[in-house]
């Protein structure tokens, strides 16, 4: 496949008195494309998020990153230091399910509202703390393809408090690619076996992907713990998945 030139430019999304600043990157070619949200990392809309929808948008895509912290950290984008990771940590603890659901719909509402997306179905793709909150954009009717990277906490909590998130996995309406690293001890095993139970259960269509040596972060190669054959292996089904919406 033949990667496209691209365009990006940051936007704003504007709901009531919310203001959600968004990272954007469309094919430069005029065409028709399906739109895809980027879900970040507790780290904000750093490099990595960017590199990220820059690579979906040269797949063809409208790809969007909203920053999930606006509501509490606006602007907020940092490294991968000790410290970064307690600051980071501490925003993510700070969002709500209802506030994050709302901020992706926003997002997708903006794509519908470019001509050169189309309308019936968007992907979605998020890591580490966004890998969490792409399983509960998965319940969004709009969201026909998730691909969910080493989302900690799906079996034991949601954003803000409540019923964790993996009990609202009967409302998925499309398909959920799932990823997570073996050396990831931040999502013991038996926590992924109960994502793809319940996959399984309700009949969603799914795949779970559990990768021998990886860690947490091996998709982002600007960590310690980036792995280039897990990585490599992940991107190509990401990239099938992605082309249910063409």
């Amino acid at each position: 496949m033949t990667e496209q030139a691209t365009i990006t430019t940051t936007v704003n999304l504007l709901q009531d008195n919310i203001q959600v600043s968004a990272y954007l990157a469309e094919p430069k070619e005029p065409g028709s494309y399906p739109g895809v949200v980027v879900l970040q990392e507790i780290f904000g809309i750093n490099a990595h998020i960017r590199e990220v929808t820059e690579r979906i948008a040269q797949l063809g895509y409208v790809a969007i990153a909203p920053a999930l912290f606006q509501r509490i950290a606006p602007g907020f984008e940092t490294g991968y230091t000790p410290e970064d990771i307690e600051t980071g940590r501490s925003y993510a603890m700070q969002t709500q399910a209802s506030e994050l659901l709302s901020d992706i719909q926003l997002a997708i509402d903006y794509l519908k509202n470019l001509p050169q997306v189309k309308k019936d179905g968007f992907g979605c793709i998020g890591f580490c703390f966004g890998g969490h909150v792409a399983y509960l954009a998965a319940t969004l009717p709009d969201i026909k393809a998730t691909a969910s990277f080493y989302g900690a906490g799906i079996t034991t909590r949601t954003p803000g408090g409540g019923a964790p998130t993996v009990t609202r996995t009967r409302e998925i309406p499309g398909t959920l690619y799932a990823f997570f690293g073996i050396e990831d001890t931040s999502i013991p095993t038996e926590q992924v076996d109960e994502i793809a139970a319940e996959l399984e259960k309700y009949k969603i269509p799914h795949h779970v992907f559990r990768y021998d040596g990886a860690d947490h972060g091996f998709f982002c190669d600007h960590r310690a713990s980036y792995n280039p054959k897990a990585a490599t292996d992940a991107w190509e089904q990401v990239k099938q998945l992605f082309g249910q919406l063409n």
